[in-house]
């Protein structure tokens, strides 16, 4: 009996296009330990988003999922047939989306929208649901919980609104969380505030979580392990404090440089470093390692075949031939 709520593994999601296939997420494996969170770190358009549309099985069109398994209880979610998939989804597996203006309907007061997502997984009669909604609202610590559940999206700050939907997130008591950017929209004292919430919830509802985000501040607060993703792949795996203080891939040691320390040594330090050069197009990507044009480790090797996902020790790993020479 394995203890992994989640198991995703080698997973391709790929887009369609007139200029060629867009690999957005390239065989991606990674595991989430029942009542743990697993943060996936990258930079814009390195697939994080596209991993987590694909667990939900929300991949817009042109973008298809194309290999892989997604195990979650027992069976695999890229084999349900749609009717399961959507009683699944919000009840057993929910998602926080980073903007949740777009997120929420305009026309309808938030405590409908809450109160409707118990109605259809809970089936509880619309008395009740709405009695559960202004009691979530309290959960997520919004003041004044029965008024402001008649309020519509736009009446409500941008926190307040991501309260909401963390609120109809948990309404349901999934089993697993997935919070795509759930701060990135807010002002960093909300910021700080939301993360707070997250984490607080985290051990009443016995959650586990997926955190997609790209700023490394959240990931050293927030998440047990970390999986670090770059044009499509996972290029480092391993615990948050390994990664931290033990980083084997060049990009994620680059990225780790590119923050700001408030340390004696980094206020020495008085420009930020910054990783050179672009991140390839995935239309055209480079032989070998994706990352080999903006690496100062490269060797010949780097480039001539495709580089493996390689064990640093029992619980870190790299997608390095070179890993021993990084941070040297």
């Amino acid at each position: 009996m394995t203890d992994n709520i989640l198991e995703v593994r080698h997973l391709s999601t790929h887009f369609f296009t007139r200029a060629g296939p867009v690999k957005a997420a390239d065989d991606i494996s990674f595991e989430i330990k029942t009542g743990s969170t697993l943060a996936l770190v990258g930079e814009s358009g390195s697939g994080k988003s596209v991993t987590s549309l694909s667990i939900m099985r929300l991949v817009p069109p042109p973008g298809k999922i194309t290999a892989g398994e997604i195990v979650f209880g027992g069976q695999d979610l890229i084999k349900l047939g749609d009717e399961r998939m959507r009683r699944l989804r919000g009840r057993e597996v929910a998602m926080i989306f980073q903007d949740p203006m777009t997120s929420l309907n305009p026309v309808y007061t938030v405590g409908d929208q809450i109160a409707e997502a118990l109605e259809l997984h809970e089936h509880l009669p619309r008395k009740q649901a709405w009695t559960k909604t202004v009691e979530m609202m309290k959960r997520v610590q919004i003041p004044d919980a029965e008024k402001r559940a008649r309020d519509y999206p736009h009446q409500l700050s941008g926190g307040m609104r991501q309260r909401v939907m963390i609120a109809m997130a948990l309404s349901c008591k999934p089993k697993l969380l997935i919070a795509d950017e759930p701060t990135t929209a807010l002002d960093v004292t909300i910021q700080a505030e939301i993360l707070e919430l997250l984490r607080s919830l985290r051990e009443d509802f016995d959650l586990s979580m997926l955190l997609i985000t790209h700023d490394l501040g959240v990931v050293a607060e927030t998440a047990d392990r970390v999986a670090v993703m770059y044009a499509g792949r996972i290029v480092e795996e391993a615990s948050v404090h390994e990664l931290f203080h033990n980083p084997r891939h060049p990009y994620t040691e680059g990225l780790l440089r590119s923050v700001p320390r408030l340390t004696e040594e980094g206020l020495k330090r008085r420009r930020l470093e910054t990783i050179e050069g672009t991140v390839p197009n995935l239309l055209h990507l480079p032989a070998g390692c994706k990352f080999a044009p903006r690496c100062k480790y490269v060797i010949d090797e780097c480039t001539a075949n495709e580089i493996e996902l390689l064990a640093v020790n029992s619980d870190h790993r790299a997608r390095c031939i070179r890993y021993e020479k990084v941070g040297e």
